[in-house]
């Protein structure tokens, strides 16, 4: 199923933004030496997922997400999205 993803590294804290359809495969790309951006600036781990119907709608998201240009903003949009899942999940 695609998906949007972000990815957020340990050691410098920045964001990687990405659509794949296949998650898994996608995220071992991003090991050691294999991923030219998050080469040498990880480890890094999975913080968001969103899926979607399509590739089409993946990589729109994936592009608004990008515009945003800020990772405070991302930052904050992650940790808003946490709250809202976990307020979901007490409330089930």
């Amino acid at each position: 199923m695609p998906c949007v993803y972000i990815l957020q590294s340990l050691t410098t804290g920045k964001y990687y933004v990405g659509s794949t359809v296949d998650l898994e495969r996608r995220l071992s790309e991003h090991e050691p030496h294999h991923s030219p951006y998050t080469r040498g600036r990880g480890p890094w781990r999975l913080v968001y997922q969103e899926p979607h119907a399509d590739v089409q709608a993946a990589r729109k998201r994936e592009h608004e997400i990008k515009g945003w240009k800020s990772h405070v903003r991302i930052a904050h949009w992650i940790a808003r999205r946490r709250i809202d899942r976990s307020a979901r999940t007490t409330l089930v």
